[in-house]
């Protein structure tokens, strides 16, 4: 870990596409000023983009800088192994696929109550802590979505877990549903340093609602990237935060404000808990368009899309007539 520069990462999840293909030549253009300004850390997984995030990455990254220029991150998903002897020739694929002969960080991806048992099951953990041991993974850790308690026994299952990946933003952070404190206090009582995934909710937290906008527009300085990312990344342990990327404009923004991180004001703290409060009283459907619930149902659904038909026939229903 102590190869890590500065505390933002580069999640290749929602990366500039040109109709089905990601768009290779603005990824490169994002890939060499991140890089230019002194970061250096990537996130991917098979399942991002359905299976072109590790390609992409390797065509604009792997293959044009030196290894010891980046640090990459790779995941074990549950939709890709059966059994133990699948894992390994899986792992070798995602090497392959991204251009490289180790993963810096391996994730045991997503990791919930049941697909927990799966892992368990597939002697996935033993099988990483395996391949730790051959050199083709520094440093093991897990990314999350479940409750306080089940992150708390896999965590006293493995103690040898080196990170844990966990979503944190101003919105979810005391949300009984996502538990994110929650989550992060048993990271903190592990001594597990935290990767924050979603701290914009998948960019709901970037396309404000008015009332929320104004808040931090009177402030005077800073776009919502930059109050969202910014409370991420001020907790104690938080290692990295992860930021999904689209475009260079965005990339542009973030590094504006995470070259030289500092954390929010107290001022800024509480027009945060003004929005946290604007979003409570929306009763928001807790999505973050990440879509690993569509790459990974078996029957195909358009998840997000269907939430979205949900969150828009409950807003008629609480609309008055007219």
């Amino acid at each position: 870990m102590e190869n890590i520069k500065k505390n933002f990462g580069f999640g290749f999840m929602r990366l500039p596409m040109q109709g089905e293909e990601v768009d290779i030549p603005e990824t490169a253009k994002m890939v060499d000023a991140f890089l230019g300004a002194g970061f250096n850390y990537f996130d991917t997984a098979h399942g991002y983009i359905q299976g072109k995030s590790e390609t992409a990455l390797k065509t604009v990254l792997t293959s044009r800088y030196p290894r010891e220029k980046y640090i990459l991150t790779d995941k074990l998903t549950d939709c890709f192994f059966k059994t133990q002897a699948d894992i390994r020739p899986f792992f070798e694929s995602q090497l392959e696929a991204c251009g490289v002969d180790y993963f810096d960080f391996y994730l045991m991806h997503a990791q919930s109550a049941e697909i927990f048992k799966h892992f368990k099951a597939c002697r996935a953990y033993e099988t990483a802590f395996e391949l730790k041991k051959e050199g083709k993974i520094r440093h093991v850790g897990i990314s999350f979505h479940d409750r306080a308690e089940v992150l708390d026994e896999i965590l006293r299952e493995y103690p040898q877990i080196e990170v844990v990946q966990i979503q944190l933003n101003y919105v979810d952070f005391d949300d009984p549903a996502a538990q994110s404190r929650k989550c992060y206090e048993v990271c903190r009582k592990h001594g597990k340093p935290v990767i924050v995934m979603e701290p914009v909710k998948g960019g709901n937290l970037v396309k404000l609602p008015d009332a929320a906008k104004q808040v931090f527009e009177d402030l005077h300085g800073g776009s919502p990237a930059s109050y969202a990312i910014r409370f991420a990344a001020g907790f104690p342990g938080s290692l990295m935060v992860l930021s999904g990327m689209s475009d260079i404009k965005q990339m542009k923004d973030n590094i504006s404000f995470m070259r030289n991180f500092l954390p929010l004001t107290d001022a800024q703290m509480e027009a945060v808990r003004k929005v946290q409060d604007i979003f409570r009283f929306m009763h928001r459907i807790a999505c973050t368009a990440c879509r690993c619930c569509t790459d990974g149902c078996p029957q195909h659904l358009p998840i997000r899309e269907l939430l979205e038909q949900v969150a828009a026939e409950l807003k008629k229903k609480e609309e008055p007539e007219t």
